[in-house]
């Protein structure tokens, strides 16, 4: 990790002046200006147009009941594309455009999930056949009440009634 944050605050920032510097050597100061400042409009406005695509993305995942897995992750690069965009330089300018781009960021997603995907499993605890949790928007027509229960919605029980007033915190 100290590694990874060194690279970040300390040789990705040379490296950006050393790019603007060669730039700005080879076509003039102004110009290399322009060309930053036209760079991170443009990428706003992709990245606004690409969220709104993940966005979209997400909802229809969800009206369908499917987990928005991949919308999540979309809207999770297209963010960090933008950040990279709006950031000064030419190298991070060609990092966020490269997670904007719908292809490019297709091969970064496989990436991270090839990556993670053994971290990301969680074990699943067995329950008897018709007990368990459905997925997201599926029915199986249970009776009404504890969808747990067998019995059916009737549960025996006590119940005590509790002051709020007398409880210490």
């Amino acid at each position: 990790m100290p590694l990874a944050l060194l690279v970040l605050f300390v040789c990705v920032p040379v490296l950006e002046l050393y790019v603007i510097w060669q730039v700005g050597g080879a076509i003039g100061i102004l110009p290399t200006l322009g060309v930053l400042v036209l760079d991170s409009v443009l990428g706003t406005l992709l990245m606004r147009s690409q969220g709104r695509a993940a966005w979209r993305r997400f909802n229809e995942a969800i009206g369908a009941g499917r987990v928005p897995a991949r919308a999540v992750i979309d809207g999770a690069l297209v963010i960090l594309g933008g950040a990279f965009l709006l950031t000064p330089g030419f190298v991070t300018d060609l990092l966020g455009l490269a997670l904007l781009i719908p292809p490019s960021r297709s091969v970064v997603r496989r990436m991270l999930v090839r990556h993670f995907a053994g971290g990301m499993v969680a074990p699943v605890p067995a329950e008897p056949p018709g007990q368990g949790p459905l997925p997201f928007g599926m029915s199986d027509n249970r009776p009404a009440g504890n969808p747990r229960d067998p019995r059916g919605s009737d549960v025996d029980g006590t119940a005590t009634e509790i002051d709020p007033r007398r409880q210490q915190p």
